[in-house]
């Protein structure tokens, strides 16, 4: 996730919209699940399936 920070930044400097970033952190995450055992990379990916539109839904419901 470390990796994620200077893409993050790189993102917010340039104008990029906040789902642009949202997507390009999901990215990052399921390529980062390329690295753990066969039995947790199911469960990883299905962390990074949520959509922007539901994240942000879950996010003003909190």
């Amino acid at each position: 996730m470390n990796k994620t920070w200077p893409l993050i930044a790189v993102l917010f400097l340039t104008g990029c919209s906040n789902k642009t970033v949202y997507d390009n952190i999901q990215i990052n995450n399921r390529n980062d699940c390329n690295t753990v055992s066969p039995p947790q990379y199911e469960k990883c990916i299905e962390r990074t399936n949520k959509s922007y539109e539901e994240y942000e839904q879950d996010r003003k419901n909190k």
